[in-house]
């Protein structure tokens, strides 16, 4: 089994030797990026399995690492912030990422939401096939959407969320469900994370936005209106 390679960017040198000696002892290769530059540089000339991410760092900000990265890769990133405003928090997870924490944090927490990611990377990799719905085509092979025959690029999250109610289509999702299915655990304090993504899915999905449906005061659900 080939071996979790992490590239940590933080540019707090104490708080990055804390936190490298606890990966190695979980078994992680971990490779440093001091700031947002070097993050880039070091992303382009290895492949990585996961990201961890500081949002305040000289240089390039995290959100703007984030942002570059997404145009050619779908790697997991889970960005460690101070930052804890809700508009804050919307606006990266719009930009593709994939989970956040607030300092300061337990590193046993952190330890949890990346195994929770790695398990979803794995069942990623032995899903095969994909799902079709109406207008929707969902490819879990090539990892392609497309809409009336169009495909429309999908966030890592916007993916799995669509491909599990593509999946059960007329079988409503509650918010908890969804939270635990795709994120792995519930988030404590951040009850909208479905609901930012929902939104955001359908203004991907144009004329065929109302085929997700809100079932008020349970959650969503793939069908056509009643």
């Amino acid at each position: 089994m080939q071996k979790v390679k992490i590239l940590l960017v933080e540019d707090e040198e104490s708080l990055a030797s804390f936190m490298i000696t606890e990966l190695e002892l979980e078994g992680y290769e971990v490779i440093w990026a001091k700031d947002g530059r070097e993050a880039l540089t070091l992303f382009e000339k290895t492949h990585v399995t996961l990201i961890l991410l500081d949002w305040m760092l000289p240089g390039y900000d995290g959100l703007t690492v984030l942002r570059r990265i997404r145009q050619t890769s779908d790697v997991p990133v889970i960005m460690i912030t101070a930052r804890s405003q809700t508009a804050d928090i919307r606006l990266a997870l719009d930009q593709g990422l994939d989970d956040y924490i607030t300092k300061p944090f337990e590193i046993e927490e952190l330890l949890a939401r990346i195994r929770v990611i790695l398990r979803r990377i794995n069942r990623e990799q032995t899903l095969p096939g994909g799902y079709a719905f109406g207008p929707f085509n969902l490819d879990l092979l090539r990892h392609r959407f497309s809409v009336a025959g169009r495909e429309i690029h999908l966030t890592p999250k916007e993916f799995a969320l669509m491909a599990a109610l593509m999946k059960d289509p007329g079988i409503v999702k509650s918010r908890d469900d969804l939270l635990n299915q795709i994120w792995g655990y519930d988030f404590a304090g951040q009850t909208n994370t479905v609901d930012v993504y929902i939104r955001a899915l359908r203004n991907k999905l144009g004329d065929y936005r109302n085929l997700i449906r809100t079932v008020r005061g349970v959650g969503y659900v793939l069908g056509e209106q009643s």
